[in-house]
């Protein structure tokens, strides 16, 4: 059998920490890559020190900051950058409202496309802006993708603070409104984030089904109700497949 080289091993235990659905532990990741458990252990350690993994509170192994980081610089590449503009753009072409997408980041979720609507009445959330994730369709998407156990380590972590008259401060009531859109698969801001805006939002998935990113519909309440974005649901879920199809192409 050839001898693996120290770098693939770090390679593999940074692509399976960020694979994973759920924190794995040393041991685990020793077993899934074939690593004996001293080394396994060093490597981990180096890795966790030099901000490419970081160790959660129950003791698992899960990407670091400049994982974080890079995964977003390279959503951010403009060759991919200008192919999802170009499905954004046409999307607001027929809906007449701005479009957009969030990836989450640290606790927040954060804009990396966008296309304006052009009617004059607009909520600028620009790209680069960071949003919270208890009250905004893209982020209680994301929450609603999660495990039980990921789920309520972030909750744990959020400070839930109120917005609007309509934010959902308490954790039971944030639950259930997670589970319900778990379900539908439709993330929904009913002026829980910025009074008088209306947003739904739609996930952008990976080869095996896995989240990566929300697509977003959002408009002021004066021209638009809830109901009336919800209509579009199927374009905007058109729209995902489209960009998830760029995605593909990228695993392939």
């Amino acid at each position: 059998m050839p001898k693996v080289s120290s770098i693939t091993r770090v390679l593999e235990i940074i692509e399976a920490a960020s694979y994973a659905s759920k924190p794995l532990s040393p041991l685990e990741l020793s077993q899934e890559l074939d690593i004996p458990k001293p080394t396994i252990h060093r490597l981990i350690q180096n890795l966790v020190d030099e901000g490419f993994l970081t160790v959660d509170i129950g003791g698992g192994i899960i990407p670091g900051k400049r994982v974080r980081n890079l995964s977003v610089e390279l959503w951010q590449q403009r060759l991919f950058f200008n192919e999802r503009q170009m499905i954004l753009q046409k999307l607001v072409d027929e809906l007449k409202e701005t479009c957009g997408i969030g990836v989450p980041y640290h606790m927040n979720m954060i804009y990396t496309n966008r296309a304006q609507t052009t009617l004059p009445l607009q909520i600028y959330l620009p790209v680069g802006a960071k949003s919270p994730m208890w009250c905004t369709a893209t982020g209680k998407l994301y929450l609603s993708q999660l495990s039980a156990t990921s789920r309520h380590k972030i909750l744990q972590g959020l400070p839930l603070d109120k917005f609007t008259k309509n934010t959902i401060t308490d954790v039971d009531a944030l639950n259930a409104e997670l589970d319900r859109i778990a379900e539908t698969g439709i993330g929904i801001d009913n002026e829980e984030f910025i009074s008088e805006m209306v947003a739904v939002a739609v996930p952008i998935l990976d080869k095996k089904s896995r989240y990566l990113a929300s697509l977003y519909l959002h408009a002021p309440t004066i021209r638009v109700s809830l109901d009336e974005l919800l209509v579009h649901i199927p374009r905007l879920q058109k729209a995902a497949q489209d960009i998830q199809a760029l995605v593909y192409d990228l695993q392939s």
